[in-house]
């Protein structure tokens, strides 16, 4: 193996290894900061040593163990003698003995370092977008900039929300611990966000060479599930549930042979989990039974699954997903919802119809930088017969990307428009 095909694979395992580090971390020296600091110290060393010597059987416990012997160091150092401090070290000591497993399923509600964390990074003590923003950088291991290009903000908005998020949990002393009670659920709406914003991450990957990051999308549904179960009674935590079981059904059937993307309606139905379906499907019912107004999360999952019931694209019922959007910008509006909105009523009325909903978009500022805007419109543009435009519009789109995958289909539907 290259030194470069080593680095590749250190990323890679960086990518799956870091919220799991991280979490574990947290939960032995109580400060999130520190914890991110430690494994990065072990990431630094993963880059020495590996090339040399390759990698290791299990490189997570690997990776735990060097940052273990990076916060030993460190209290040694710094002389941290009192009977506290004495305590970590010796807990920290011990815990080397033993290789962590961080696949092993939940027994309770406390035994989860991940879901404690990301808990932890939606506390009440930090803003909204603070809250959002450290735990996609903590739980799904993302960097600045693709968290500002999920936002739509500028990415030194989002370095600084996050620096000021690890200073206010240090600051305030946030213990590493569930939240019970009411004190969960005023909580939850955020550690909703947060879940659904990573597995959109690894439904469709902002950057890289990959144009979907399963890993991210089985972290957010297993999150989710744990949180189904421990606020069974919310309806749009199964919601959520249900939306991205049913997304994640397609993920086979939205990659080609050779890694290209397939967009929806060119995908092999066939080829669609219909056991994620039926899951999918089942936390929709359990989101309705429970007889509250329908949320943001209830109302996406009903539009996945009219496309879920649909064994052919020409059985979709694109009326109804049209009345869901609408009563979601109710909801939850927002200019994305409106681009959605503008492509149901593109496939329900005509792409005119469409086309004009896109227009009323192309001044919004939050817009400026989303490429799905001149994607969406180069597509109803040449479908009117716009070819010209059309094609500037992909290539606008492909110029905006950062996933590599995506710019090459967006480049390729250009070139079809010459």
């Amino acid at each position: 193996m290259t030194a470069d095909d080593t680095h590749r694979a250190i990323d890679a395992v960086w990518r799956i290894e870091s919220p799991k580090l991280i979490a574990g971390l947290t939960r032995v020296v109580r400060d999130v900061g520190l914890a991110e600091d430690l494994a990065q110290d072990a990431l630094v060393a993963a880059l020495e040593q590996w090339p040399g010597e390759g990698i290791p059987r299990n490189p997570g416990a690997w990776l735990m163990a060097a940052a273990k012997n990076r916060a030993i160091d460190q209290f040694r150092r710094r002389k941290m003698l009192s009977e506290k401090h004495a305590a970590l070290g010796h807990e920290l000591e011990e815990e080397q003995q033993r290789v962590p497993d961080f696949y092993t399923a939940l027994d309770d509600d406390v035994g989860d370092d991940l879901l404690r964390l990301v808990f932890i990074a939606c506390h009440p003590v930090l803003s909204t977008e603070a809250r959002v923003a450290l735990t996609l950088r903590l739980v799904a291991g993302l960097t600045t900039d693709e968290i500002a290009r999920a936002f739509l903000v500028p990415e030194p908005t989002i370095a600084q929300r996050i620096v000021r998020a690890k200073r206010t949990l240090a600051r305030e002393q946030v213990p590493f611990e569930l939240p019970r009670g009411a004190d969960r659920i005023a909580r939850l709406s955020s550690v909703l966000d947060v879940i659904y914003l990573i597995f959109n991450e690894g439904y469709t990957a902002t950057s890289g060479e990959d144009w979907t990051r399963p890993a991210l999308c089985e972290d957010a549904l297993r999150l989710g599930r744990i949180v189904a179960e421990l606020t069974a009674t919310e309806a749009e935590v199964h919601g959520l549930v249900a939306l991205m079981e049913i997304q994640a059904s397609r993920l086979r059937a939205r990659i080609g042979p050779s890694g290209e993307p397939v967009l929806l309606m060119d995908q092999n139905r066939g080829r669609w989990d219909r056991l994620l379906i039926r899951r999918g499907l089942a936390a929709l019912d359990r989101a309705a039974a429970l007889g509250v107004p329908k949320g943001q999360y209830e109302l996406q999952a009903s539009i996945a699954a009219c496309h879920a019931r649909a064994l052919t694209p020409e059985q979709t019922d694109w009326t109804r997903i049209v009345q869901l959007y609408e009563e979601l910008a109710a909801v939850a509006p927002s200019p994305v919802v409106e681009l959605n909105r503008a492509v149901a009523v593109s496939m329900a009325r005509g792409p005119q119809a469409g086309l004009d909903l896109v227009d009323t978009l192309l001044g919004e500022p939050s817009m400026r930088n989303y490429h799905l805007l001149p994607s969406v419109r180069a597509d109803l543009l040449a479908k009117v017969g716009r070819r010209e435009e059309a094609r500037r519009e992909f290539e606008r789109a492909a110029s905006m990307t950062q996933n590599a995958r995506e710019r090459e289909l967006l480049l390729e539907r250009a070139r079809r428009q010459a």
